[in-house]
C-alpha cells in the first residue's frame, strides 16, 4: 500500500475511532494502519494537527523530516458520515 493511501486510511479511521469511543473494530483498524505507517513506511510520528472549515492537516515525520499533508475535510470525514448514516452501525 502506498504511503498516501495508508495515511488517508489512517486519517479516516482515526476520525471514526475518536467519534465512536466504544467501537472496538475502529480501534483495531486504527492500530492496523498505525502499524503499516510505522513498519512499512518508516513514519516515526503522525497526527492530525489542525482541522479548519475546509481542510484537515496531518503532520508526519519520516527519515527525520517533518511533512504536512492536507486533505479536504469533507473527503476525510466521509467514512464517519457513511457509518453514522447507516442504521446497521448505530
Amino acid at each position: 500500500m502506498k504511503l498516501e493511501d495508508a495515511l488517508f486510511n489512517w486519517l479516516q479511521i482515526k476520525l471514526v475511532a475518536a467519534a465512536r469511543q466504544d467501537d472496538q473494530a475502529a480501534w483495531d483498524t486504527l492500530a492496523f494502519f498505525e502499524q503499516i505507517l510505522t513498519e512499512d513506511h518508516g513514519l516515526t510520528d503522525f497526527a492530525i494537527t489542525k482541522t479548519d472549515d475546509t481542510m484537515i492537516h496531518v503532520k508526519y515525520e519520516k527519515d527525520g523530516r517533518v511533512k504536512l499533508q492536507l486533505y479536504p475535510r469533507e473527503r476525510g470525514e466521509q467514512l464517519l458520515a457513511d457509518i453514522e448514516s447507516n442504521p446497521k452501525y448505530n
